[in-house]
């Protein structure tokens, strides 16, 4: 079960903005907490993952909801 812990809106931004908020959002959050991210940026679905790739976190899934992606990162540590 992926209890969510916190969302980012990114709807409308450009990257690198979504992946900067969800790493602003996840440095408080405990490990293995997880962020849901909104984002329709389509440079999203390969920085997300690297963001996560890069930073140790687990990029959970990433499911295509209305016109947007939405992804769930796990915090690692």
């Amino acid at each position: 079960m992926n209890e969510i812990s916190e969302t980012v809106d990114a709807i409308g931004l450009l990257c690198p903005l979504p992946v900067l908020k969800a790493r602003k959002r996840l440095k408080p959050l405990p490990s293995g907490a997880v962020l849901q991210l909104l984002a329709d940026d389509p440079a999203a679905v390969i920085d997300v993952p690297h963001f996560c790739n890069e930073a140790g976190h687990t990029l959970v899934e990433i499911t295509e909801a209305d016109g947007h992606q939405v992804y769930l990162v796990r915090k690692g540590g």
